[in-house]
Parts: structure tokens; sequence; C-alpha cells
């Protein structure tokens, strides 16, 4: 049926909890659903022996030890029996609607990649999955407390088996660049793209990114992320998110989205104003400063 497959920060204070909550969330969307964990960072075997999942510690990385992405989607196919893949980042819960939305979109399509926004909620204990209606509290307090991020922010992506193996540019995790490929290459194959944001409610747990700046990470970030950007063949995979999408899940039904061909065009256009908005607010930084106008203070009366 479904494989999910991730990579993991160190299962370290509240990144314990944060990932161990996802993990076990995704071994309960289906009694035949296959979960890979790659990556030997700290606790994560641990992890996998008390969740019951599959472990592979073995990952391509540069030399900076960032990990490859492509590694990680082909590797997953290789091992995987199942028809239907998905991966999310390791601090994505899902539920029940995500596991109705691929039944949807698999009998309707063949080829096809399924996406949707995030909904950013607090979460700070383990979650009690012994509850019965578990689901039904989470996707709750993420509607009630929680906030859908925008159109670029995409945690998971739901796919067929063949759509990305041995196709991907050896983007690195953990940097900007690589999610809106995935998009763009789901409608250069003529792959279905689904936006399943009104559907799955995809709980993303909020936490702080103090990994990012420290070591490795810290110091070669900004150059993984240009490199990321660099690759492809084509640049206008920059510019695709969901509103890109063919179809949309709406009420349990998949409806035609007919505005698609717009989608990067205006992701495009607001890419562009922010440009330009932050060409001004560095030209004009001296200037402000003897004004006393502080770039932020400008920001938040945008």
């Amino acid at each position: 049926m479904l494989t999910v497959f991730s990579t993991p920060k160190p299962f370290i204070g509240h990144s314990n909890i944060v990932q161990r909550n996802a993990l076990k969330s995704w071994t309960l969307l289906h009694p035949d659903a296959e979960v890979i964990l790659f990556g030997d960072e700290e606790g994560a075997a641990e992890a996998c022996r008390d969740l019951g999942i599959r472990h592979e510690p073995q990952v391509r990385r540069n030399e900076h030890g960032t990990k490859y992405l492509n590694y990680l989607f082909d590797r997953a196919r290789d091992m995987s029996r199942h028809e239907y893949f998905c991966y999310a980042n390791c601090d994505i819960m899902l539920t029940g609607d995500f596991l109705e939305g691929l039944e949807l979109v698999s009998r309707a399509h063949s080829s096809f990649l399924m996406v949707g926004r995030r909904w950013d909620t607090d979460i700070t204990e383990p979650w009690d999955f012994s509850q019965p209606d578990w689901a039904r509290q989470l996707r709750s307090l993420a509607l009630l407390k929680g906030k859908q991020n925008g159109p670029s922010w995409v945690d998971y992506f739901c796919f067929s088996r063949d759509l990305f193996y041995g196709k991907m540019p050896p983007f690195l995790i953990g940097r900007n660049g690589w999610d809106p490929w995935l998009t763009w290459h789901a409608r250069k194959s003529k792959a279905r793209l689904i936006d399943a944001s009104r559907m799955v409610v995809a709980v993303h747990q909020n936490h702080d990114y103090a990994y990012l700046k420290q070591g490795a990470a810290f110091l070669h970030g900004n150059a993984e992320a240009s490199y990321n950007w660099s690759l492809g063949d084509d640049a206008a995979w920059h510019y695709y998110t969901v509103d890109a999408a063919t179809d949309r899940l709406l009420r349990g039904h998949l409806r035609a989205n007919r505005l698609a061909w717009l989608g990067p065009i205006k992701s495009r256009v607001i890419h562009s104003f922010y440009w330009i908005w932050g060409s001004f607010l560095k030209a004009t930084r001296r200037i402000r400063h003897r004004l006393g106008l502080r770039r932020h203070f400008l920001v938040n009366k945008t």
C-alpha cells in the first residue's frame, strides 16, 4: 500500500518528542504501512526499535555531512514493495484524512504527486495515541489553535512509485529549493499534481531551528542553498507551489483546478516583489539607520 520515509534530526529534547509523535502517527495510517527512517543521528536507532519501524543508518552525504535527497527517494523505492510513497519531514503528523486522500487520488490517477499546506501547531508533549479518538483530537487542535501556512509551505509529498526514480537532481536536505522542483517535475512529467490542503490536515509541530545555527549547517548553509537553486535544467521550477496543482481535493472529491497555469506566474510575481523590496532595504540601510528606521519596523508596517 504505502511507504512513508524520512530522515531525522538528533532525538534530543523537544526534537525527540516531535519526531516520535510524527513517526508513530505514520505507523497508524494503515496496517500495511511501512515506515523507513534514514540516518544515524543520535537516538534514531533506539526510536526505530521502540516504534517498530525500519532503520537505515547509511545515507549519502556531501563533504560537510549534509544528506542528499535523491539518495533517500531512490533508496526507498528500491527497498519497498509498495506502489505509493510519501516523503514527509520528521515533524509532520498525519492522520486518516491523509490515507483517504491517497485512496481517492490513486483510484483516479496512475501517476500523481499529492501535496498540501501544513498546519503549524504548538505541541510540546508526547501525543496520547492510546486514546481511540487521538486523530480527531489532533485535527481539532490544529484547526482551532493552529495556523495553515502559505502555498510554498509543503512538508509532505505523496507520489506514485516511479515518478521521481532516477530523475531527481542531487538536492541537499535542509536547504531551500528542492520542494518546488518536485511539484514542477510532476507537471512536466504530465502526472497529476494534487493539492490536498483542504482535506488533509498535516500537523506541523512547531519547534525552534537552533540546529541550523551551529556546526557545519550554519557555516555552509548559504552556499548549499545556492547550490540547490542552481540545479535543474529549467529555472521555471523555482516558482512551482501548490497553486500549480492540476486538481484539488475538496470535501472528498477531486476537482480540476482551471487556474493551475496561473500558479507559477503568481509565485514569480511575489518572488520578484520580495527581491525588489529586499534590494531597496539593502540600498537604503545607511540612510534608514541615520533616520532611526530599522528593517523590522518597515517590514512590520507592510
